[in-house]
């Protein structure tokens, strides 16, 4: 019998609004500074925009050195980058960006938005990338929800919508440079998943929505569940729940993190800014 992961602790997201966009952030807090290869989370909204907003803040803005992946809740997302990628993600859907070697990119409301108004809700997570790897090429995936496969189970309490990796013998569309592991948990009350193969792997639990029960321990909207080891986990539902869910292998090197780029040393951070001050990165859009 698989030996269930241990809650450590739970952490909640702390409130750093951009401008007038409420954001909540639970990794990196006090108390932790990264789950392993996952180094960051925003959790923008809930927020509601009137007619003739101005949108997201999130001009052209540079990254290397790692992937970013972003959750579009509610209402949409357009993306420009100077790779040459461009997409529009409504409800449901899922950007992955591979900075890689670096690009600069905007993540800002479509113009329709900007009209019309509405909720909108996202999340959006960094991905280390290993040395052998932070200088590959951009690349760039953008998914509908139509594009990502859901799978129900438990009676169809549970939906697991499956966006990289394997989950029994299924495979998601995007195929991780590195393995990783990615999927969204729709759990309704009393809905209940168990997850194995997950022993030395970093696993990243987030709540978005709602309240759930891991390891006899209760977690609840805006709270990061940290782990310890063990070879699987079990989620249940106490409320209708909207949990993002994810592993990796473990990255064995320094991480330096510094604004927009995440790599292994303080003199490549530094080429970064370099770089793209000299416009390497890409002219911004």
């Amino acid at each position: 019998m698989a030996t269930l992961k241990p809650v450590l602790k739970r952490h909640s997201a702390l409130r750093d609004d951009i401008g007038d966009l409420e954001t909540r952030r639970p990794v990196p807090g006090p108390g932790i500074d990264s789950v392993g290869a996952f180094l960051f989370l925003n959790h923008h909204g809930p927020k509601s925009y009137p007619a003739g907003n101005q949108g997201l803040p999130f001009g052209p803005h540079p990254h290397r050195g790692f992937e970013t992946v972003t959750f579009i809740l509610e209402g949409s997302l357009a993306h420009c980058d100077t790779a040459g990628h461009e997409s529009i993600i409504y409800p449901g859907g899922v950007q992955w960006m591979t900075a890689g070697s670096g690009l600069v990119h905007s993540e800002v409301s479509p113009e329709q938005f900007k009209k019309e108004g509405g909720l909108l809700e996202l999340l959006q997570l960094w991905v280390n990338l290993p040395a052998r790897l932070k200088m590959i090429a951009p690349r760039y995936i953008g998914l509908q929800r139509d594009q990502i496969p859901a799978f129900a189970t438990d009676k169809n309490r549970v939906t697991v919508n499956l966006i990289a990796g394997n989950w029994e013998g299924h495979v998601g569309p995007i195929a991780s440079l590195t393995g990783v592991f990615m999927a969204t948990l729709e759990l309704k009350a009393d809905g209940h998943v168990r997850i194995e193969q997950l022993k030395d792997r970093d696993v990243f639990l987030y709540v978005a929505r709602g309240n759930v029960v891991v390891d006899e321990t209760h977690a609840a909207a805006f709270e990061l569940v940290e782990l310890g080891d063990g070879d699987a986990i079990e989620i249940q539902a106490t409320s209708d729940a909207f949990v993002v869910f994810g592993h990796a292998d473990p990255i064995d090197e320094p991480v330096v993190a510094h604004g927009p780029f995440v790599m292994n040393s303080v003199e490549e951070i530094n080429q970064a800014f370099a770089d793209f001050r000299a416009g390497r990165l890409g002219v911004p859009i």
